[in-house]
Order: structure tokens, then sequence, then C-alpha cells
């Protein structure tokens, strides 16, 4: 027999062989179903579709075992109930921001963001790879919420103003949608701030019941129109230097998943997580620039507003450290890294940043 026919005779002999044995066979789960509840209305696609990417991800990690149906902010639950509904098990999981439930403690807003924290690759390493995730989780046991990285816009503009703010005095009286802690600090600095849903701020705006409104980034500000009715886009937004959003889960839904259920939600919390930072990174430039385009002025923040904004922070912290413990433990641990954090980013990432933005000024 010539070696090449005797290949081929043992190829498709074993082949044969092959098709006789018995393989493993993939392990069944069973068919769950969950609802989430968003905080964001679907047409704000990027940061909606954190949820969406999750639900389509989970499903095919469980070969479509595991279904989570995405539900927007105002469908099951209002906007800002989100906490609420997962801790009560009225859904099994949301997609929100923590900072939105600033009024039940103080402590859950540093889950999103605190004003001249840390930004946002700062803060997926302090979540990830240092001591957040721990910590954070003490925080959301006592709501019986399991908490997971939910996305993240990157750092965000400070929004948008109907008159020029050119010093600090022009906060007076200025009527400015805003949560958290931001809001206090503009409260402190002679500001009003209100708490508005996104699907409410264009229409107060409009109609003048409020001077100004931040929300998140240019991609999303476009969408919602704000430039027709408030044409000052201030930055930097300090109170959000780089915020996250989040993903709960309650805690007896969650202890009820197969193993093997829970590693695909992990996954695929991590992928949206990384998936919307980059989709925002890829599409704020071009609409910062059609905004520019069509009438809205770039203003920076002058410096007396800054300055007395970053004491005021800073004093907020102090007091709100002196009473509340959680804060206290969240607050120090992300003050250290950042000092760790901002040492290393001033040798290695801003001074070439700053560099290349300076020759392109020059050009």
């Amino acid at each position: 027999m010539q070696r090449r026919d005797f290949l081929k005779t043992a190829g498709v002999g074993a082949l044969a062989a092959g098709a006789s044995v018995s393989l493993p066979a993939r392990a069944e789960g069973p068919s769950i179903k969950w609802r989430l509840a968003s905080s964001f209305p679907k047409s704000l696609d990027t940061i909606y579709g954190g949820a969406e990417t999750l639900s389509r991800r989970v499903a095919e990690l469980t070969d479509g075992r595991f279904e989570i149906r995405v539900f927007a902010g105002g469908e099951l639950v209002p906007a800002f109930g989100v906490l609420d509904a997962v801790q009560q098990n009225t859904v099994e999981c949301g997609h929100t921001a923590s900072y939105y439930y600033y009024g039940k403690n103080k402590a859950l807003a540093a889950e999103t963001t605190l004003p001249f924290g840390l930004n946002t690759r700062q803060l997926t390493s302090w979540v990830m790879a240092d001591e957040g995730m721990g910590l954070l989780r003490e925080m959301f046991a006592e709501y019986d919420i399991l908490n997971f990285p939910g996305g993240s816009t990157g750092a965000q503009m400070g929004g948008w103003y109907r008159k020029e703010i050119k010093s600090l005095e022009d906060l007076k009286g200025l009527k400015i949608r805003i949560p958290g802690f931001g809001a206090e600090i503009f409260s402190r600095l002679g500001a009003v701030p209100q708490s508005l849903p996104g699907g409410e701020i264009y229409p107060s705006l409009e109609r003048g019941a409020i001077d100004a409104a931040e929300w998140t980034v240019p991609y999303d500000d476009e969408k919602l129109g704000f430039h027709k009715v408030a044409k000052y886009y201030y930055y930097p937004g300090w109170w959000e230097t780089g915020t996250h959003l989040v993903f709960y889960v309650n805690k007896d839904q969650w202890a009820a998943l197969p193993p093997s259920y829970r590693a695909a939600f992990e996954v695929a919390a991590n992928e949206a997580h990384l998936e919307m930072l980059a989709r925002y990174d890829a599409k704020n430039p071009p609409a910062l620039q059609r905004l520019i385009a069509g009438g809205a002025e770039l203003r920076r923040f002058p410096d007396d507003v800054l300055l007395k904004a970053y004491e005021t922070a800073h004093q907020v912290y102090a007091e709100e450290s002196a009473k509340n413990p959680t804060f206290k433990r969240l607050y120090d641990s992300m003050m250290a890294f950042q000092e760790r954090s901002d040492a290393w980013w001033g040798v290695a990432e801003s001074p070439m940043s700053n560099f290349r933005q300076a020759v392109r000024r020059m050009k």
C-alpha cells in the first residue's frame, strides 16, 4: 500500500471510530428570565445600550437559557427608583447611577463619581484592581444588592447655561439641574440645584424653569437638544471627572443563579463597561464639533469658580467623613489611590497629552 493511501485510509478509520465515541454533553442549565429596570431613556443609545449589551451577551454566553429583558426608565419603575426596586425584589436587576440615591446615603455617590475625584481609568482601576470593589460590596450589602461595573461616560462636560458665567458671583441664584455632591457644592456657592430625570431637562430649560443643566457628554447632550435652548457649553465637568454606571442585582436572585450564569453575568458586565466607554470616546469628538458648528459657545469655567468649588468640595468631604463611617472608608481609600495614581499620570500620561495639545495650538 502506498504511504498516501495508508494515511487516507487511517484518517477515515479514525473519523469513523470517533463518530462512535460519545463526547461529553454540554451542561444544560435552567431557563431563567429576569427583568432589568434602567434609569435611562432608549433615546440615549450609548448609555441605555450598556444594559442591552449585558442582556445580549448573557443570552449568548448561556445559549439563550438566561434572558434579561431591559426596560427603559419609567416603564417599570421611575427613573430614580431602580435601587428600591432591586432591593425590594420588584425586579431582579437594574442599570443606574448610584449618585441618584445620594439622599439615602451620600456614600452611594462615591460609586459613581466624586467632584474633583478619580478620573475614568483611575476609578476603574480602583474598583477592579485595588480595594474598591470590596468596599463597595460592603456598602451595598446593606441594601441586599450586589453591584457590578455598568459602563462609563468618561469625564463629563460642565453643562448648558442660558447666560455666561463670568465669575463666582454669576452662580448666585442660578437654578441648575445637577445631582449628588455636585448639587451640594453648587448650593454652597449660591446656586439653586434641581433634581430632574433626563427627559424633563429640555422642557425645563426651554420654559425657563431652570437656568442651566448638566447631563453627560456631547454625544448625549446633542441628542437631547440642549444647545437649542441654552447656548453656553461649559467645561470642565469638575463634579463628574470619571462617571461610572452600575448594574444592581438582588442578593437572593444572585444566590439562586447557577455558577455558570453568574460567570456569564460578570463577563457581560465587564464587557458592557468597556464597550460603553469606547463608544463614548469615539462619538464625543465629532459630536462636540457639530454642536459648536450649530451655534453652541464653548466656555471654560472661570478660575475663581474652579478654585472655590475645589475648596468647598473638600470641606464637604471632611464634614461627611466626620459623621458617616461608610463614606469615610470609601473616600480615604479613593484619595490614597488618587495620590499614588496622579504621581504616575503626571509622569506618563498628562505631559504627553499636554505636549500634543500645545503643538496643535502652534499649528
